[in-house]
């Protein structure tokens, strides 16, 4: 499989050429590129979340802490003096780094769930819902969020579906087929529960119409 620096490179290319079309195409501005050449980057690793010990792991989870720590001070600000709120945006950091890394790879093995499509689809909707909510962006950027860790996230699983093929020997490693799957067809109950979590949030999103433009306009690029 590919290791962690093709991961990154490839993702941060993918979405250097995302963010650079989009703005020369008049889809967002030179500053709104950036966190979309970000979010493609950081969804371009995001997969390997399920992979103990890795630096993947430890750079994603140090990463998923800052906005746990955006919504703590939100959420708490009105309700706690500046002391007591910093001690409990430590605690959030500290909780979602290191207790929150250790429990998912307790919990989760590498090349299950978390390599496939449905994967890719809940993490782009949870992007969706934070961008907005949380960091109040409007309908159509936040969907931009969301597509842009979805497809770094698809990027990660097709080049680990093509180092899965080995050109110099004219073989395929067995690895081939456990990346780019709709779903882990070996766990379908853990399966299940991610679809389900990934539909209740459906209400929490904005109106799917700024979406469908979006996917409209960027294929009309390509003609």
């Amino acid at each position: 499989m590919a290791d962690f620096r093709t991961h990154l490179g490839v993702a941060a290319a993918g979405g250097a050429v995302l963010a650079h079309g989009g703005w020369q195409a008049g889809l967002w501005t030179a500053w709104e590129a950036l966190p979309v050449l970000a979010l493609v980057t950081f969804g371009g690793i995001l997969p390997d979340i399920d992979a103990d010990r890795s630096k993947a792991i430890r750079l994603i989870f140090n990463l998923l802490a800052v906005p746990g720590v955006v919504a703590g001070a939100l959420l708490l600000q009105g309700r706690l003096e500046t002391g007591g709120l910093l001690l409990v945006c430590g605690a959030i950091y500290l909780a979602v780094r290191h207790l929150a890394g250790a429990l998912f790879s307790r919990f989760t093995v590498h090349r299950g769930l978390w390599h496939s499509l449905l994967a890719a689809s809940l993490c782009g909707l949870i992007t969706v819902g934070l961008s907005q909510r949380l960091f109040a962006q409007p309908d159509t950027l936040a969907w931009t969020h969301g597509v842009a860790v979805a497809l770094g996230f698809v990027i990660h699983l097709a080049l680990d579906e093509l180092y899965s093929v080995d050109l110099t020997g004219a073989r395929i490693k067995r690895s081939f087929g456990t990346a780019l799957k709709p779903f882990d067809w070996r766990s379908p109950g853990n399966s299940l529960v991610m679809l389900l979590a990934a539909v209740n949030l459906l209400p929490w999103l904005p109106p799917l119409a700024p979406l469908w433009t979006l996917l409209a306009q960027g294929a009309a690029l390509w003609r």
